[in-house]
């Protein structure tokens, strides 16, 4: 797996860097203004055709794909894992590449853009796993395990899942290789978010085989509501989390 995938960033790097230069990133930093309004859809849309070279069209991409959908996530999140990726909290050297020179604003321009379309999801593709390895993981996302002190993935990305708004992402219509990958980025380290880092504390917790299972149940749900993300949590987040300092937390996760 590990090996396709590298053959595949290696096709798929060259096309981006092309889009980059035609569509208008580069461009745009080089002229861009002190901002003061988003820009419009037209006008952002042929800036961020190196994005869509790997996510898809508009951001859309297949479940069947490395590649995350990044159409109708909330525009905090998208805005966060721009700075990320520019600054080292995220690895990958593509991602970096394409927008280690734009500033803030033109990143949160950009996540905006993308929040802001309402594109529909395909169905799931079929279950990937056995039925108690489905059920492993269905048990994780919907209950956690409060005796490892690992919250529900429902209590923070909301019941549906879709997320919430303005900056947590939803965890359905994402591929299953990229959960896995993401998950276990987080375990290693190589994912890093603000501190404190509450999705690598849960991660290292678990083990391969739950990561398998989380992701596997989570690649197989369909996406309610068109995907969009909830407006709030119904109760107080169970841990706080870095970049997401809005959102109320427990009593005693208050520190």
């Amino acid at each position: 797996m590990i090996d396709c995938l590298h053959r595949l960033h290696r096709l798929l790097c060259p096309l981006a860097v092309v889009f980059f230069l035609t569509a208008g990133l580069a461009a745009g930093v080089a002229a861009q203004p002190a901002p003061t309004t988003a820009a419009p859809a037209a006008a952002m849309a042929p800036r961020v055709l190196a994005c869509t070279a790997c996510h898809g069209k508009e951001g859309r991409a297949t479940p069947d794909g490395y590649f995350p959908r990044i159409a109708g996530k909330p525009a905090g999140y998208l805005a966060n894992q721009l700075l990320n990726f520019r600054d080292g909290r995220r690895s990958y050297p593509q991602m970096t590449y394409l927008i280690e020179h734009l500033t803030d604003d033109y990143l949160r321009e950009m996540a905006e853009h993308f929040a802001a379309l309402d594109l529909p999801y395909p169905p799931p593709p079929a279950p990937q796993a056995p039925a108690a390895a489905l059920e492993q993981g269905r048990t994780l996302v919907q209950q956690g395990d409060a005796a490892r002190n690992i919250p529900a993935c429902v209590a923070c990305h909301g019941a549906a899942m879709t997320g919430v708004a303005p900056s947590i992402p939803g965890l359905l219509g994402l591929p299953r290789d990229y959960l896995n990958s993401q998950l276990g980025a987080w375990k290693t380290g190589q994912r890093r978010a603000h501190a404190p880092d509450c999705m690598a504390d849960i991660a290292r917790q678990l083990t391969p085989e739950e990561v398998s299972a989380v992701s596997a149940w989570l690649a197989a749900q369909p996406v309610a509501a068109g995907g969009k993300p909830a407006r709030t949590l119904p109760a107080v987040m169970p841990a706080r989390c870095g970049g997401v300092a809005d959102v109320p937390v427990a009593a005693a996760a208050v520190r």
